[in-house]
């Protein structure tokens, strides 16, 4: 289908949302009826004479989350798809099970196994938001053909294998790994090779994504990463490695550094030789230290930066426009990794002006509403109908694949309607009621009103830059306690130069930090339940060692974003090591080595 009556065919299917909704649950429910886990509150869902509606529905079967269905998936992930021996019914769904996908673990940073099912009807859905997405970009940006490249930093990860001998991996890394012509064809467009994106270095592989841009600079019409952490990253890269880069162009071959056999050999081959000139021409670029618009200037041709800047990517927004110069940045839509949610028509939107429509054929969708001054979820769910704008909502989703009123986790807010498709706006995670002190809601804007302390103390002659921050709750401590972990740019150097002044003046920043950290964490605070906050500067390079740590512990999945998460999962002696002083609110410093 061509980008115009696809469009149209997303444009109607908005004109009647309640209407494709009943259709989409109808359809899930009638596909899915022999499976176990609905015919534990539907006994007579197997008679296909009698029609489930809605109500009975939502009636019936409770709200879910993935810990309800950990013990099945677990199961599925040994191999066995069905109940028990005396039971023939399929588990969760119907269609063959084809893999596992990790989710991108922003919540506690323990990914979840998404299963992953052959579903004919999931896949007609997908497609369309998928196709759809790739429309909008069209109609924004038609393609060139003579500068037609794309710098993704993207990474195919190494699967691993379940003890069923499912495959386990990234939503983002599927197509990479699909031998189906039609994804082997979106590697003919990136600047970078095949072999860097199935590297098993992500360190390696960011270098080499640069050097392989670096390289096609003339023709990179597009960058890509799936958030803006990944492209912040990189620019640090950038920023540190410009001259060992630019060696490598000169010399057309990577440094010794790159030991995967099959990255440099990629690289060299798209390097094509020695390139003294471009060499040359970057290093008079970078020698200059002046990276304001340096996209705009090793990239000349570039049209757009395009990443998820919306939720807890919403910091680096302002750092991304500072390096990308006039080049826009480019929202994403509002995909998970259980199914598609909504899809962003006006992809030049900045992150706090972000609205997704609602696709009513990807999922059936319920709205639990949420309460903004308690930070607190109802328990009854409204549809479409019973939405209001202005109000915040837990996303609830029963897909194709074998989730059932399953919450999502995300917080969006109705901005308004599309035709009658809701237009959402991402707010933030969904907290962990039992013992959460802040939400990211909270300790977003709390981070914003200290990052406005820290600039009034750059005014004072400290060059003090937030590069990174993070949240983790001390349950060791009596009574517990907020730890928040923040890193400095160069902050090694200007602590130990002016440790005693920067403490003095950081313990300011954290009173103010802890002022704005919400009414959940002050009434806790007030009763004498928590203790004070505590605040770690971290030593320089402690996030990507963090996220080094993360992934050798939990996945490689190229999704992960440790940003605005909790580090419960890292021993607190490893988090220590990378601290450079520690601040308590109403309390005396700390200090680590």
């Amino acid at each position: 289908m061509t980008d115009d009556p696809l469009l149209k065919q997303i444009e109607e299917s908005t004109k009647a949302f309640s209407r494709h909704q009943a259709e989409t649950l109808h359809s899930i429910l009638q596909h899915q009826r022999g499976v176990h886990y609905l015919q534990r509150y539907l006994p007579d869902i197997g008679d296909r004479d009698l029609p489930i509606d809605a109500a009975t529905f939502r009636r019936s079967v409770p709200l879910s989350c993935y810990d309800d269905y950990a013990d099945y998936i677990n199961q599925l992930a040994d191999g066995d798809n069905y109940s028990d021996d005396h039971d023939p019914h399929h588990i969760l769904s119907v269609d063959p099970l084809v893999c596992f996908f990790y989710s991108s673990g922003t919540s506690s940073m323990k990914p979840k196994l998404i299963p992953y099912f052959d579903s004919a009807l999931s896949k007609a859905a997908s497609l369309i938001a998928h196709q759809g997405s790739a429309a909008v970009l069209r109609r924004f940006f038609p393609p060139r053909p003579e500068v037609y490249k794309r710098l993704a930093f993207i990474y195919a990860d190494n699967i691993t294998t379940t003890k069923g001998g499912f495959k386990v991996m990234a939503a983002s890394s599927f197509p990479l790994h699909s031998s189906s012509n039609a994804n082997r064809s979106l590697f003919t467009s990136l600047a970078s090779p095949l072999g860097v994106i199935l590297g098993s270095n992500v360190e390696h592989q960011v270098y080499c994504h640069l050097l392989c841009g670096l390289r096609n600079s003339d023709s990179v019409d597009a960058i890509h990463a799936p958030y803006a952490l990944g492209l912040i990253k990189a620019l640090r890269v950038l920023e540190s490695k410009w001259e060992q880069l630019c060696d490598d162009l000169e010399k057309g071959f990577p440094c010794a550094e790159i030991k995967d056999v099959q990255m440099r050999d990629s690289v060299v081959e798209v390097l094509g030789g020695p390139q003294s000139d471009m060499s040359n021409r970057f290093r008079l670029i970078f020698e200059k230290k002046d990276w304001s618009g340096i996209l705009q200037k090793i990239f000349p041709n570039v049209r757009y930066i395009r990443c998820v800047t919306t939720g807890s990517m919403k910091q680096y927004y302002s750092k991304l426009n500072y390096h990308a110069g006039e080049v826009p940045l480019i929202g994403g839509d509002y995909f998970s990794s259980e199914c598609c949610v909504a899809i962003n028509l006006d992809i030049k939107q900045p992150p706090d002006q972000t609205r997704f429509v609602m696709l009513p054929t990807a999922a059936y969708f319920e709205f639990l509403p949420f309460g903004s001054t308690e930070n607190n979820v109802g328990e009854e769910t409204v549809d479409v109908s019973g939405v209001e704008v202005g109000k915040m909502y837990e996303v609830v989703v029963t897909t194709y694949r074998g989730f059932y009123r399953y919450r999502l986790g995300d917080i969006v807010r109705v901005a308004g309607f599309y035709n009658s498709s809701p237009l959402l706006e991402f707010v933030m995670l969904a907290p962990k009621i039992s013992y959460e002190m802040v939400t990211e809601g909270d300790l977003m804007a709390a981070m914003e009103t200290f990052q406005l302390v820290v600039r009034n103390i750059m005014s004072m002659g400290m060059a003090i830059e937030i590069m990174d921050f993070t949240s983790s709750i001390d349950f060791g401590s009596s009574p517990k306690r907020l730890k928040i972990f923040i890193e400095l740019k160069d902050c090694d150097t200007s602590l130990q130069n002016k440790l005693q002044e920067s403490i003095v003046l950081l313990r300011e920043c954290c009173s103010a930090l802890e002022d704005g950290l919400g009414s959940m964490y002050k009434v806790q605070r007030n009763k004498g339940d928590i203790s004070p906050l505590s605040v770690s500067i971290l030593k320089c390079g402690s996030f990507d060692r963090n996220v080094l740590k993360a992934t050798i512990d939990v996945s490689r999945t190229g999704e992960i974003d440790l940003h605005c998460t909790h580090l419960d999962h890292l021993n607190e002696n490893w988090r220590m090591k990378q601290t450079n002083a520690t601040i308590q609110s109403n309390d005396g410093p700390q200090y680590t080595s």
